[in-house]
């Protein structure tokens, strides 16, 4: 892909190999991720989600192939220019800085910051939306430490919200939250499309895949994939065969759930 435009794709990949030592987990993946896209990523445990985010935001080397923000190959930007474009949620964090909530959110402004200047009203504003919008903002002036698993999962997504990027790359978002809070998140990022930002996210619940993501990509942990509208892509053979278990399709009040069978 090098330096060639994805006909204005905000991040593609071309022929993109994920490998764990000598596995091969993701073979020739060719993606282009558009503007207002919501992407599912899902897979048994073990099947290369994570390493593939990972390599999705040029924290590891592909094995092959290559990852373009817009026009430019990802090891072709430098690490701000990438955070002011693209956002990352590993899987799990344990928060250790003694930083309160708000200026652990302020931290995703820095990269619009730069060193010329302090941080605005606007900045402020915005780390102030994005703490309500993850429900967090009765606990800004705590420490991180003192939130729950869940309270600081949604403080970490409000930082993703306040760094303001093109993508956001989600590994697990759902991890530590109840199911309100669960597809509250989802909508929240799912909001964002609506504005013009795109999302990959790792999920383990088809059912929260279905009732967000416009296409899905599903992940078999041999290098084979399938990535395709959620409709056409989210039933209940394609799912036993990712899963390796009989799954069972629910359907009700419009949604659907898939449960084994």
């Amino acid at each position: 892909m090098p330096g060639v435009a994805t006909g204005g794709a905000l991040l593609s990949t071309q022929s993109l190999d994920v490998h764990a030592g000598e596995r091969a987990l993701l073979s020739g993946l060719s993606l282009e991720v558009r503007s207002g896209e919501f992407i599912a990523v899902l897979g048994r445990n073990g099947s290369g989600k994570s390493l593939t985010l990972h390599t999705l935001a040029g924290l590891r080397a592909p094995a092959a192939g290559a990852v373009a923000l817009g026009s430019t190959v990802l090891g072709e930007l430098g690490r701000t220019e990438i955070a002011r474009r693209l956002a990352f949620l590993p899987q799990d964090r344990e928060e250790s800085l003694p930083l309160s909530v708000f200026e652990a959110t302020l931290l995703g402004r820095h990269p619009h910051i730069g060193w010329l200047r302090g941080e605005s009203v606007r900045d402020h504003a915005i780390v102030d939306a994005a703490l309500g919008r993850m429900g967090v903002a009765n606990c800004a002036a705590r420490m991180l430490t003192t939130l729950s698993g869940g309270e600081q999962r949604r403080a970490a997504m409000a930082g993703l919200l306040a760094q303001e990027p093109q993508v956001y790359l989600l590994d697990e978002p759902t991890n530590h939250l109840d199911p309100h809070h669960q597809v509250d998140v989802l909508l929240a990022f799912r909001e964002r499309c609506a504005t013009g930002a795109a999302v990959i996210a790792t999920l383990h619940d088809p059912a929260l895949a279905e009732r967000c993501a416009d296409r899905v990509l599903l992940m078999y942990g041999d290098g084979r994939w399938r990535l395709g509208a959620t409709d056409a892509v989210l039933n209940a053979a394609e799912l036993s065969l990712l899963y390796a278990t009989p799954m069972r399709e629910l359907a009700g009040a419009g949604r659907r759930a898939f449960i084994p069978a």
